[in-house]
């Protein structure tokens, strides 16, 4: 298991590359507001756990293994982000803020039980993959019958 800090360099890595494709050390740096040394140091320490490919200099690729544990990543954020903003009613400003806090701090257990209870208080509770935070299709299919709810409510 890595480090919460290396996790946080792995989803920007995951989301530069869905965002423009590549990833650079300079565009890791610029978005998490660090040194281009300090993402270096990240950088060996993820090659070393098999999470990233890096040639000095060379590009950056995440690994299956990496892409992964990026989306898990993500989805905690999101499943806590949902609930603080969604079932909660906090603002989205505050809800972004504090989901990105609270995520780091939560097992993958509590994940999943979180994201059971704001399904069921959503009413998304029918979802066909058996939520999972290891199951990034369960995410999309929340998504999904998130917007179609909405889309729904707001004919009526």
């Amino acid at each position: 298991m890595i480090s919460k800090a290396l996790g946080e360099y792995l989803k920007t890595m995951y989301i530069l590359n869905v965002r423009i494709g590549e990833i650079r050390v300079t565009d890791i740096a610029s978005e998490m507001n660090c040194t281009k040394p300090s993402v270096n140091k990240a950088i060996k320490s993820l090659k070393e756990n098999k999470l990233i490919n890096y040639e000095t200099y060379g590009k950056i690729e995440l690994t299956k293994e990496g892409e992964d544990l990026a989306k898990k990543i993500l989805e905690a954020y999101d499943i806590v982000y949902i609930f603080l903003k969604d079932v909660l009613g906090l603002s989205e400003e505050d809800a972004k803020i504090d989901a990105e806090k609270i995520k780091l701090n939560l097992t993958d257990n509590t994940i999943n039980k979180l994201a059971k209870y704001v399904y069921k208080e959503l009413n998304l509770n029918e979802l066909k993959c058996n939520y999972d935070i290891g199951n990034t299709k369960c995410l999309e299919c929340s998504r999904r019958k998130l917007k179609k709810t909405k889309n729904l409510e707001e004919k009526r």
